[in-house]
């Protein structure tokens, strides 16, 4: 572990052996699994506040209970520690209740955020060899049939009227809270914390998506991370834990980890947000009192925009955590200025690390701005060349990451998992580089970065130029073809309701940019840019625009 974190509440570490070949560092003692951590809590808070979502309250006391009926329910359907239900289930109290009630089974959960299509969906569950789906009412046209998913044996709908899903089996049948139910299911645990207990798809950006396997040990590591890291408080009896925002889909591994495991550990709250919109959102925080927040910089923005933001009491506010994307200075300070309580902290990772591998330390946000912090007590970050050499510090390179959060591998891929992992370093395809003081850089992913006649030019370091520019909400660089230089700086650049003034921000970022990283084009668009399923903005589909609009 680095100095950084010697003043934080870290658990003890020792070496051990994970997945055959991998050596790491692991927190000793620790939960057995993502389960016996939610029991614990119930044990000790059982009548704090565990959700909120609108007019719907519930107690640890109640989760538990809620779960225990539908875990009930799915064992007297047949599900068995081990099999795989899909979660196509939006921002709602169900999407954790049933998350926990297939834990408490020993079944995997694999989450699915709502905006994949039928394509997508079936191949998940083909792939992971499904045998229920737990679906959105108003989504279950887009379910696989027999055809596309054989294993798929059981389809259950959430929300709306029976007639809205036809062939489904309504989740509240599940529930047996009648007069003479049977047996509650006991308890699964693991026998091993390197067992399975989620399986999160990638994003696909190209090709099929790969199915990340989350262990047991690995969202115990990550929430240990959050919880040592963030300082978050513990709930205990008349002591009231951390009011965590669900605002980022809780399919993700963000809001799946940093928030509701996170938050279920520590006996916090978590406030349910079914759908994100900036001005409803800032009274909603005001409201429920909410001390911490997890999203990606563009929403943090959006509630900057609003008229309202500055005269809201959000003296609660306590930790805004993001990733995803740099935060521009600009931002950092306004939020500073606006919420003097609030902490920002930086975070990076990716499902295959079950989120973070690298966090801001407190109070060092606006002097290491440019970074996303230092590795996490527990993890190891190396930079690598091509021919897989390490690079000494502040040289750039791919960043590989180990650590006890790191997953085993993709589900049955092999040769993916053999592709992306060595020697339980996962290759991240991410360049960037650690300085001498730890701290890392990411500039862009390795297939992102653009060549202009020979000079290299990382997209996201023009990109936290562009968005310190006022009212720019979300910006991203492509290369635009060019026969003579190979690529061409091009901006693409979500503004809405700020009049396009190409001139104006090109004088802007030739004050802070070399020459031959300026843009050459701007596209300025009133509509948010093309994100996937899990939110990842799709660079490829600003590229094929371009050339279909050049061609």
């Amino acid at each position: 572990m680095t100095d950084h974190w010697i003043d934080y509440p870290v658990p003890a570490m020792r070496h051990e052996a994970r997945h055959g070949d991998r050596i790491v560092r692991c927190f000793d003692p620790r939960p057995a699994s993502l389960w016996a951590m939610f029991a614990a809590t119930v044990a000790r808070t059982p009548d704090a506040e565990a959700v909120v979502c609108e007019d719907q309250r519930f107690t640890y006391r109640q989760l538990d209970a809620a779960a225990a009926r539908l875990a009930t329910g799915f064992a007297a359907q047949g599900l068995q520690a081990g099999e795989r239900v899909v979660l196509f289930i939006d921002n709602r109290p169900e999407f954790i209740t049933v998350w926990l009630a297939l834990q408490r089974l020993g079944v995997i959960a694999v989450p699915v955020g709502v905006r994949e299509q039928r394509p997508g969906l079936a191949y998940i569950a083909r792939q992971c060899g499904a045998a229920a789906i737990v679906a959105e009412a108003a989504l279950t046209d887009r379910l696989p049939d027999a055809g596309e998913a054989p294993a798929l044996r059981l389809r259950i709908s959430v929300g709306g009227a029976a007639a809205d899903a036809p062939g489904c089996l309504p989740l509240a049948a599940l529930d047996i809270a009648g007069a003479a139910p049977p047996a509650v299911a006991p308890a699964v645990t693991p026998t091993s914390d390197s067992q399975v207990a989620v399986i999160l798809y990638t994003s696909g950006t190209t090709g099929h998506p790969k199915g990340a396997t989350l262990t047991h040990g690995n969202l115990v590591h990550s929430v240990l991370h959050y919880q040592a890291c963030m300082k978050l408080a513990t709930a205990s009896p008349g002591t009231p834990g951390e009011r965590a925002a669900l605002a980022v889909p809780a399919s993700h591994v963000t809001g799946l980890v940093a928030l509701i495991a996170t938050m279920l550990h520590v006996g916090g709250t978590v406030v349910v947000v079914p759908a994100f919109k900036a001005a409803a959102f800032i009274a909603l925080m005001a409201t429920e009192r909410i001390s911490h927040t997890m999203m990606v910089p563009a929403m943090y923005n959006l509630c900057l925009l609003q008229p309202g933001f500055a005269s809201t009491d959000l003296s609660a506010w306590r930790i805004g955590s993001y990733g995803g994307a740099p935060m521009p200075v600009a931002t950092i300070d306004a939020l500073t200025a606006r919420v003097p309580g609030l902490t920002l902290l930086n975070a990076y990772g990716a499902t295959e690390t079950t989120s973070p591998a690298t966090m801001m330390p407190m109070g060092r946000t606006r002097a290491h701005a440019d970074t996303v912090g230092v590795p996490l007590p527990a993890a190891d970050i190396r930079v690598m060349d091509d021919d897989g050499r390490e690079l000494p510090p502040g040289e750039t390179g791919e960043l590989w990451i180990a650590g006890p959060m790191v997953v085993p591998g993709y589900w049955a891929n092999p040769e993916a998992t053999a592709a992306s992992f060595t020697a339980g370093y996962w290759h991240s395809g991410d360049l960037g580089k650690v300085d001498a003081k730890g701290y890392v850089r990411v500039f862009d992913r390795k297939k992102d970065m653009l060549n202009r006649g020979g000079y290299k030019i990382f997209s996201v370091e023009v990109e936290n130029v562009l968005m310190a520019w006022p009212g720019l909400v979300e910006a991203a660089i492509v290369g635009r073809p060019c026969a003579v230089l190979g690529e061409r700086v091009h901006a693409v650049l979500h503004a809405p309701g700020v009049a396009p003034d190409d001139a104006a921000l090109r004088a802007f970022c030739a004050a802070r940019l070399a020459d031959y990283k300026l843009p050459e084009t701007w596209e300025w668009r009133e509509l948010p840019l093309p994100r996937n399923a899990n939110g990842k903005l799709m660079k490829r589909d600003l590229r094929q625009a371009l050339i279909v609009a050049n061609s």
